[in-house]
């Protein structure tokens, strides 16, 4: 999955209906607020992949929300849990994470408390495409099975942390010099 697919899924009509409906705050308001806050979720997303003291959670993350299926949107987004969505944000923004949603209050119009809900309903929806997207690059770039690198290892944390590192630049390559939101602009025409 590329950025634009990753994006196209996160702003589809059927996620914003649904994230609308969670939320019970209308479409439109969803996509103003998707639309302003997903650049800063997605550099929050390449920046805890390529700092050292968090690419390792990072990656433990990815796997974990990878795992959830959603194939059907409407499921996964009725049955999403907003505190871990709320712990998602505070990850990915950090200090910012109130900056972010205020402005992305301001811009649409909704409280700062509608905002944050439905950042926290649209962020496993986003860590579990990055992470389908991480395991999906990570599948295609090791060495075929039987196959010999002078650098294979069994050591747990080296794999550990050589996962990391694999995050860290799968993530660079799909979100690194990225108009994220050009790219939401086109989709939503």
């Amino acid at each position: 999955m590329d950025i634009t697919s990753l994006l196209g899924t996160v702003v589809s009509q059927d996620s914003l209906n649904q994230i609308s409906r969670a939320a019970d705050v209308p479409t439109k308001d969803v996509q103003s607020v998707l639309l302003s806050a997903l650049p800063s979720l997605l550099g929050g997303a390449l920046n805890q992949a390529n700092d050292a003291s968090t690419a390792s959670g990072f990656a433990g993350a990815l796997n974990q929300h990878a795992a959830s299926n959603t194939s059907n949107l409407g499921s996964f987004l009725s049955s999403v849990d907003l505190d871990d969505g709320a712990k998602i944000i505070g990850h990915l923004l950090g200090g910012s994470s109130n900056a972010v949603a205020q402005q992305a209050a301001e811009k649409s119009g909704l409280s700062l408390g509608q905002t944050l809900k439905i950042l926290s309903i649209a962020a496993p929806l986003i860590m579990s495409l990055l992470g389908k997207t991480a395991q999906s690059q990570q599948v295609q770039a090791q060495p075929a099975q039987g196959s010999f690198t002078p650098f294979q290892t069994t050591s747990a944390q080296t794999q550990q942390q050589a996962s990391g590192l694999n995050v860290g630049s799968i993530m660079s390559a799909l979100l690194k010099n990225v108009d994220v939101g050009k790219i939401l602009l086109s989709l939503l025409k």
